[in-house]
Formats: C-alpha cells, structure tokens, sequence
C-alpha cells in the first residue's frame, strides 16, 4: 500500500501488516537466508561474545531444519504481498545450500557437511551461475565454499572451486569464458535497472575469493589461462572506484561523497522537506508535488548508493527515474565488504 503514496516516514499511514512463513505456509528461501545470517553473525561474535555466539548458531540450527523440513517458496506462500518486486525467480534451493554452507562454516559440524553433500546436486551446485544477489545465492555460495577446499583440500568442495573459477573467468575480458559486459567507461553491466546492486555484490565476490587464493597460494584458473589473486583485487578497485567518481562523467554515485553526486534521487524522506522545515502533515497524494519537482533533495541521503549509469555511462539525475536513481540496501550491503577489504589493506601497507 505504501507504494501508491509519496510520504515521509513520520507521517505514514498506510498499513504496516505483519507476514510470517509457517509449517502450512513455508518459505524456505527466506528462513533458510535468515539461518544463514544468524550463523554468519555467530562467526563474528565467537571471541567477543561466546554465549551470544552459541545462541545464534543454534538458533540459525533450528531455523535452518525449519527451511528444509517445509520446503517451498515464501512468494508462493504470500504471492500478492510480495511479488512482483521480490519474488523468489530463482526459487528456495539456492537459499538451502546458502544456509547449510554458512551453518558449517561457523559449526564445522559434520552433519552439515554431509548435507551439503547429499543435497547440493539438486539445490544448485553444479549450476554455473552468473549473479550474485539479493535473490540469487548460487555464486556466493560457491565462493564459500570454496575457502574449504583451498584451506584444507577437502576434496569434497573442489567442485565448488571450479564453478567458482568459471564465475570469476566470465567477469575478465580476453578469457576463454568471458560472458560479461562493460560500458565504454569500464562499469560492469548486467541490468538497466539498479546495475550497481550487481556491480558491488560482483566487486565483493571478486575480493573475497581473492583473500582466500591468496591466503593459500592459489589461483583462478580460465582454461589454460591462471590469473592471481592480485588480478582479481585490480578489477573489484576498478569498479569501486568507477562507483565512488573515477568514470567519464566524473559522478559519484554514492550521495554526499565527493564534489558530484546524484541530487535527485528516488527516496521519499530524502525528497520531502523534513519535518522541522516543514511540521505539518503532507498526506499521501500531497507527497507526489516534491517526487515530480524539479527541485534538489532537501535532505542529503549520505552513503546511499543509487541504481547507476546505464550501458553508455549516461546518468539521468532524475527522481523519477527509478531505474537510475533509485538507492536500495542490496546495493549498499556488498559494498561495505569491498570498501572494507581496500580500507584494511591501506592500513596494513
């Protein structure tokens, strides 16, 4: 409901229902993701936290048999709320092995082990898959996985080392597998809309496979091709730096970082006056006069990474242009790791 008006949060008044999946109306993709983020959290609270650790990986345990025992997709379960913008395309196998992948990680638990095993043939490992999102799990998780395989030779996950190559292979121009595409200016592209949500999970993905080849001298390998860890960290900074105003149009394209940057972006606190410039209640039809405006954003949305340029590196700096200027959490998310990943290396240098 909340999309047929242009308001901002102090004054909504559209309703804000609560939906849940359950044993008769599952959603596997979505609790298996929340297992995932709950075992992953328990990896990083491990030393600063042991008991909060081991709470969250036994309730990412539970959440996880629940994904796997109900099986089906939370977009069949609630079709009208949630589709068509975040219906499940790609289904909830993918999500499983995610969850199953990240509960071993933080458990070394055999079982899961076993699990991913017996099941990773139907749920999506021997796919070769080409994005990595929000949605689609298949590419990360091979990722994953992979750091098991290169740390202790299992040879259970060399598979997931090769689809991993594979996945990498096709971002690098000149291999034998190269499948993606660029604009004039070097930005990876794969979408007109949001591109930059594939850009910086691609740039995550690149950077986090790098640290793990290099943490056990390995490589990527292209056919009869092998290019370093150090080849894949160089292609991730050019994309970061390609986001951040190093692109022919010299536009940053996260909001309030550097001297050019998006000013008419598709977000509704951002484009209506606040509510000390503005105290009284602009109701849901009376928001659409500042979204048609022509006007700059009133309130500066810093760090918000917006959709992005399109084949041609031409940004619209328009708010209705959703497609372009549209910011979203899963555009942010990764590229908190790659600006991370380059942040750690310039202090240990």
């Amino acid at each position: 409901m909340d999309h047929q008006c242009w308001e901002r949060p102090e004054d909504m008044d559209t309703p804000r229902n609560v939906y849940k999946v359950s044993t008769q109306n599952p959603g596997s993709d979505v609790a298996a993701e929340t297992a995932a983020a709950l075992a992953a959290a328990s990896i990083v609270f491990k030393d600063s936290d042991p008991s909060y650790s081991k709470q969250l990986l036994q309730t990412a345990m539970k959440v996880f048999d629940f994904a796997d025992r109900y099986r089906g997709s939370y977009s069949d379960s609630l079709n009208s709320v949630v589709c068509p913008f975040y219906c499940s395309y790609s289904g909830y196998q993918d999500e499983l092995l995610w969850g199953a992948s990240w509960i071993h990680r933080a458990s070394q638990n055999r079982s899961y082990l076993a699990y991913i095993q017996s099941n990773g043939h139907t749920l999506g490992a021997d796919d070769d898959d080409y994005s990595f999102s929000w949605d689609d799990k298949r590419a990360g998780t091979k990722v994953l996985l992979s750091k098991d395989f290169l740390e202790k030779n299992t040879q259970e996950f060399q598979l997931y080392k090769a689809h991993s190559d594979n996945y990498i292979c096709s971002l690098i121009p000149g291999t034998s597998s190269f499948q993606a595409q660029y604009t004039p200016g070097g930005l990876l592209y794969k979408a007109s809309a949001s591109n930059l949500q594939y850009v910086t999970s691609s740039a995550f993905l690149l950077l986090t496979y790098a640290k793990y080849l290099s943490s056990n001298g390995g490589v990527a390998s292209c056919g009869t091709s092998t290019f370093p860890a150090e080849k894949l960290t160089s292609l991730a900074k050019k994309q970061v730096d390609y986001i951040l105003g190093n692109n022919p149009a010299k536009m940053s394209y996260m909001v309030g970082f550097g001297q050019k940057y998006p000013l008419h972006v598709h977000h509704r606190g951002s484009s209506l006056p606040s509510v000390h410039a503005h105290p009284d209640h602009i109701a849901c039809n009376n928001g659409f006069q500042y979204l048609n405006s022509g006007s700059p954003n009133p309130n500066v949305l810093v760090g918000a990474i917006v959709g992005g340029p399109d084949n041609k590196d031409n940004f619209a700096d328009d708010r209705n242009n959703y497609q372009q200027s549209e910011p979203a959490t899963y555009i942010n998310a990764p590229f908190v790791g790659a600006v991370a990943f380059f942040s750690g290396k310039t202090t240990t240098n």
